[in-house]
């Protein structure tokens, strides 16, 4: 079983989120929100978020088919970040000059999904 969640046009440079979600990658799902909790970045809390949402998208998925549901067999299967459009502000300098500020977004995708849908999908 898979599930899929995404974010998109997080106040946060590709570049840093990365840096967050570099960490998490190939985890158990469980435990890279417990240790995303304590991370110090302001980007942890939103990829905290997103996996929170993605296991729960999996809990609707197998409640809706039927299936035996355990969050604690989910993994972070595949989890990227993606640019997002970037925001041009102006600031104001001296002597009339005028410098660019670049307002970066991102877009966070995760997958999550059991170690044993994995294996059976390999076997096929």
């Amino acid at each position: 079983m898979e599930a899929n969640a995404q974010t998109r046009y997080v106040r946060v440079t590709a570049q840093k989120a990365r840096r967050v979600v570099n960490l998490v990658r190939g985890k158990n799902a469980v435990e890279a929100v417990a240790s995303l909790k304590f991370q110090p970045q302001a980007v942890s809390e939103d990829v905290r978020k997103l996996i929170q949402s993605a296991i729960a998208n999996a809990r609707f998925g197998a409640e809706k088919a039927g299936e035996r549901f355990d969050e604690n067999e989910l993994y972070i299967k595949a989890i990227t970040v993606d640019e997002g459009p970037t925001m041009k502000r102006i600031m104001p300098r001296a002597q009339g000059r005028a410098n660019r500020i670049l307002k970066r977004t991102s877009h966070l995708n995760v997958t999550v999904a059991t170690r044993q849908g994995a294996v059976k999908e390999g076997a096929n």
